[in-house]
């Protein structure tokens, strides 16, 4: 059996144009006053990651056929939800929120290109510490991992 055709295929769930063959993603920059120090540069280099594991699209510093980016807007934290402890309203977990503006330019087919807010959250126990998750790459990671997603699936997975 022979796969043939001239449509736009693949295997791991992209649907790439066979003529775009590189990608450029400028640092995402980060605007959320709250955010932590190693938030960009993490960021940003979490994302070239991602799409060079994910497709066969060559990295350049700039003018890619695929062109990302954007800044880091928001970066919360709330009370994710309240108890009652001895009639005290009392955070029963704390949820970190962050929102990342991308601006996707596909110069192939400009249809594709969009500007759009990404958000990703987790929850942690009231009992931690925030400045130890702001100072924990690894734990802002699971968030921004999220987003992430997302913005893959939006530009290249069309999901």
């Amino acid at each position: 059996m022979s796969l043939s055709g001239c449509g736009v295929y693949s295997f791991n769930g992209t649907n790439i144009d066979p003529t775009v063959r590189t990608i450029s993603i400028a640092t995402i920059q980060n605007n959320a006053p709250q955010g932590p120090a190693f938030l960009t540069q993490r960021f940003t280099e979490d994302l070239k990651d991602y799409f060079q594991r994910n497709t066969n699209l060559k990295l350049v510093p700039r003018d890619g056929d695929l062109q990302f980016d954007g800044n880091i807007v928001a970066y919360d934290f709330a009370p994710a939800s309240i108890q009652k402890i001895d009639g005290i309203d009392q955070a029963g977990s704390n949820r970190l929120t962050i929102q990342v503006k991308i601006r996707f330019t596909n110069t192939k087919d400009d249809k594709q290109s969009f500007e759009q807010t990404f958000q990703g959250f987790d929850d942690y126990a009231a009992s931690r510490n925030i400045a130890t998750i702001n100072s924990d790459p690894n734990a802002v990671r699971t968030t921004t991992n999220k987003i992430i997603t997302d913005i893959f699936n939006k530009s290249v997975a069309n999901w």
